[in-house]
C-alpha cells in the first residue's frame, strides 16, 4: 500500500461551465485531459493539490445527471424542483417532471430514451429508405438465392443492405431454438425484431427464410410503419422444392430422420396478400438476377431507393 500514499488531482473551472449545470470538479480524483485548443489564458485556471486516493473516491460523487447544451430530447433527471444529489434529504416525488417508466413483458421499470438522431437523418446520410423484405416460401423455393442476389444488384446501386438469412441466425442469436412450432414463432419473431432495428437504422433489410406461419409473419409486418414491410413470397410448387433438395433435408424427412419439416409434416401457410409473389424457374425470366431485378424495380417505383 506504500504507493498508494499520496495522488495528485487537478480541477479545472471554465466559466462556460459555472451555469449550475455542473457539481464541482474539486472532489473528484482521476484524470483530465485538457484539449489544446483551449490554450492558457483563455478564462479558466488550473489547480493542483494532494488528496488520500481513498479519502478522495470516499468523497467523489457521481453526478446523476447529463451535462450538456442539448437537453431537449432528453428526460433530465436535473428538472426544476429536483435534487440530483440523495444525500440533500429532498424528496424523490418532487420533481415537477417525473420520468415515467413502462412494463413490457418481463422486463419492468424500462424507459425508451430517444436521440436527436432519427431514422429520417439517418435516411438522409444513405440517400434511401430503411425497410424490411422478407422473403418466405418452402426449403428449397430459392429464398437465400434471391437474397443474395438481391443484395448484389442493390449494392452495385450504392445502396446498404444486410441478409439475415434462416439459417445463419440459428449459427448464433437463436441457436437456443429447436424446431418445434413455439421455438420457430420465437425465431420469427426475434428475426423480425432485428429486421425492424435494421430498418431503423436506414437499413434495406432482406431476411429469408421459411416462417411458416401466417400470424407470425403478420407480427412482424406490424412491428413496422406501414410500407416498410415488403413480403416477397416463392411461390414454387413442393414437388419442384422436394426434387431440387439442396439440403437433403427432404429425403431426411421421407425417412422419418427429421420430424416436424414443413411441406411434409408440419404445414406452410403461403401469403394471402405478398407486395409481390415470385416464381423461379430455369427458364426465361426466371433467373435469380431477374428475379432480383423485379425487387428492385418494385423498391425504385415505392420510393425506397431514395431519402
Amino acid at each position: 500500500m506504500a504507493g498508494l500514499a499520496q495522488k495528485s488531482f487537478v480541477s479545472l473551472s471554465l466559466p462556460e461551465f459555472d451555469s449550475g449545470h455542473c457539481s464541482p470538479l474539486s472532489g473528484k480524483l482521476g484524470f483530465l485531459k485538457v484539449p489544446a485548443a483551449f490554450g492558457i489564458g483563455r478564462g479558466f485556471e488550473v489547480r493542483s493539490g494532494f488528496q488520500a486516493p481513498i479519502k478522495a473516491m470516499e468523497s467523489s460523487r457521481t453526478p446523476s445527471y447529463v451535462v450538456s447544451n442539448k437537453l431537449d430530447n432528453f428526460h433530465e433527471l436535473d428538472q426544476p424542483g429536483c435534487n440530483p444529489n440523495p444525500d440533500d434529504n429532498v424528496p424523490v416525488n418532487s420533481c415537477k417532471d417525473t420520468l415515467k417508466t413502462s412494463n413490457v413483458g418481463n422486463s419492468t421499470n424500462i424507459l425508451w430514451h430517444k436521440c436527436s438522431v432519427e431514422k429520417v437523418d439517418r435516411q438522409e446520410l444513405l440517400q434511401q429508405k430503411g425497410c424490411v423484405i422478407w422473403i418466405t416460401g418452402l426449403s428449397g423455393s430459392g429464398k437465400s438465392t434471391l437474397a443474395c442476389a438481391l443484395c448484389q444488384g442493390l449494392h452495385a446501386r450504392g445502396k446498404l443492405t444486410y441478409v439475415l438469412d434462416g439459417d445463419n441466425v440459428r449459427h448464433g442469436l437463436n441457436r437456443d431454438l429447436s424446431f418445434k412450432s413455439e421455438d420457430r414463432a420465437e425465431n420469427i419473431r426475434r428475426i423480425g425484431e432485428v429486421a425492424k432495428l435494421f430498418a431503423d437504422a436506414g437499413v434495406i433489410c432482406i431476411a429469408c427464410l421459411i416462417s411458416p406461419y401466417r400470424k407470425d409473419r403478420d407480427a412482424c409486418r406490424d412491428l413496422l410503419p406501414e410500407g416498410a414491410f415488403i413480403e416477397v413470397f416463392m411461390d414454387v410448387p413442393l414437388q419442384i422444392c422436394e426434387a431440387r433438395d439442396p439440403k437433403g433435408l427432404y429425403k431426411l424427412a421421407r425417412a422419418g430422420k427429421i420430424k416436424g419439416f414443413t411441406g411434409i409434416d408440419d404445414p406452410y401457410e403461403p401469403p394471402l396478400n405478398s407486395e409481390i409473389v415470385l416464381q423461379p424457374n430455369d427458364g426465361p425470366g426466371g433467373s435469380p438476377k431477374e428475379l432480383a431485378e423485379i425487387v428492385i424495380s418494385f423498391l425504385d417505383k415505392n420510393g425506397y431507393l431514395q431519402a
